[in-house]
C-alpha cells in the first residue's frame, strides 16, 4: 500500500513537473535511467532512456528554454504548449507512477487494470499546473514591464528540476510543492482581482473628471 502512494506521488511531482517545462522531467527520467541505478523504467517505458529520445528532448528542451524567457513569445509558447506539457505530464505520471525507484523495491503494478488512468491524472495535473503559469505569466511581464519573463523562467525551470528530482528521491516532499501550487493559484486569483478592481477604478475616475 505504502509503496503504490509513493510510486503515486511519484507520478504527480513529475507530472507537475511537466506542467511548468514539458521536457525536463522526461529528460530527467531518461537521464537517471540510463546512468543511474536511482530509477528502473518498466518495459513499456523503456525508450525514455534511448539516446535518440534524450536527443530529441535536449534539442525540445533548449528552444523551450529560450523562448520562454522572451516576453510576448513566452505567451505564445504557453499556448503551444497548452498541448505539450499536459501530453507530457501524462507520459511523465505514466512511467512515474509504475517504475521501481530506489524509494520502493516493489511498485507492482499500478492501477494494472487500468493502463490508462495514470496518463489521464497525469494530463490533468499538468494541464491546472500549465494554466496557472500561463495565467500568471502576462501578470508578471505586466507588472515588471517584461523585465521579470526570464526571472519567473529560470525560477520556473530551477523548480522543474528539483521537483523531478525530489519526486524519484523523495517522493513524500511531492506534497509540500503540490500544496505551494494551490497557494500560487490563490495568490494568481486574488492578484488578477486586484487588477481588475484597480482598472474599474481608474475607468470610474477617468468618468468623474
Amino acid at each position: 500500500m505504502l509503496g503504490h502512494v509513493l510510486e503515486a506521488l511519484t507520478g504527480s511531482g513529475l507530472a507537475a513537473s511537466a506542467g511548468l517545462n514539458a521536457y525536463i522531467p522526461l529528460l530527467t527520467m531518461g537521464l537517471l535511467a540510463r546512468y543511474s541505478d536511482l530509477i528502473e523504467l518498466p518495459s513499456g517505458w523503456s525508450w525514455l532512456s534511448n539516446g535518440w529520445v534524450l536527443t530529441i528532448l535536449a534539442l525540445l528542451l533548449a528552444v523551450e528554454f529560450f523562448a520562454d524567457k522572451i516576453p510576448v513569445v513566452d505567451s505564445v509558447n504557453d499556448v503551444v504548449q497548452t498541448v505539450v506539457r499536459p501530453t507530457a505530464g501524462g507520459l511523465a505520471f505514466g512511467a512515474g507512477s509504475s517504475a521501481e525507484t530506489v524509494t520502493v523495491s516493489d511498485p507492482g503494478q499500478f492501477f494494472s487494470s487500468n493502463q490508462w488512468v495514470p496518463v489521464v491524472v497525469g494530463m490533468l495535473i499538468a494541464l491546472g499546473v500549465h494554466g496557472i503559469k500561463a495565467a500568471a505569466r502576462p501578470v508578471i511581464n505586466a507588472g515588471t514591464a517584461g523585465v521579470g519573463a526570464p526571472v519567473a523562467s529560470t525560477a520556473e525551470d530551477a523548480t522543474s528540476v528539483f521537483m523531478s528530482l525530489i519526486a524519484i528521491v523523495l517522493p513524500f516532499l511531492v506534497l509540500f510543492f503540490l500544496v505551494a501550487i494551490v497557494l500560487a493559484f490563490v495568490w494568481l486569483l486574488r492578484r488578477r482581482r486586484g487588477r481588475k478592481r484597480e482598472r474599474q477604478a481608474a475607468r470610474a475616475a477617468g468618468f468623474r473628471v
